[in-house]
């Protein structure tokens, strides 16, 4: 395991995304929400908001979306899926929307995400916010605010770990194949 943020590293890349979404929020002209994906894309809302509470402003609406029964893979990979809440207490159409996430790899995931969101209606705009951005995209998706890039061989695993505040990337061993994350 290869540690590539420290807690320094970590605070750093909340408060750099903490300030531009504090700025597109003061700049809105739509009320805008922020809303993680389950499980790690709702604890860096968390954080984000109250770092954007922090900066000054009102705290954006906060809403949680579990993309599990939208995923692509959902019949082909997951021994036994684990359902878990979407929450979006706000109207959706013509809200201005973060979608939140603290790791961006294929793409699948946020392509989800976007699916389970418009079931509930029409926003003005979606933006998407990721803590890294680890590459080997799948879909033509991108973020529009980004915490930190890391460079990433397809077959690792980029943990982040919350409790310690910190990143790191894991690599099967050689000669196991090792598994798809």
């Amino acid at each position: 395991m290869i540690q590539v943020a420290d807690q320094a590293a970590m605070a750093a890349a909340l408060d750099q995304l903490a300030a531009a979404l504090s700025d597109v929020l003061a700049q809105a002209t739509v009320p805008v929400a922020l809303v993680g994906i389950r499980t790690g894309g709702v604890t860096l809302a968390d954080r984000l908001r109250a770092r954007i509470v922090r900066n000054g402003l009102a705290a954006p609406a906060r809403g949680d979306l579990d993309i599990t029964l939208y995923r692509d893979d959902l019949y082909s990979g997951l021994e036994k899926p684990l359902l878990g809440d979407t929450d979006l207490p706000f109207e959706v159409s013509g809200c201005g929307i973060v979608l939140v996430d603290d790791v961006l790899f294929t793409g699948r995931t946020i392509r989800a995400a976007l699916g389970e969101l418009h079931d509930f209606g029409r926003p003005s705009w979606i933006k998407l916010c990721v803590l890294v951005d680890r590459g080997h995209r799948e879909l033509p998706i991108q973020p529009d605010f980004v915490g930190m890039r890391i460079e990433t061989r397809l077959r690792d695993r980029v943990t982040v770990d919350w409790v310690q505040d910190q990143v790191s990337i894991t690599s099967p061993s050689a000669g196991s194949g090792g598994t798809r994350p």
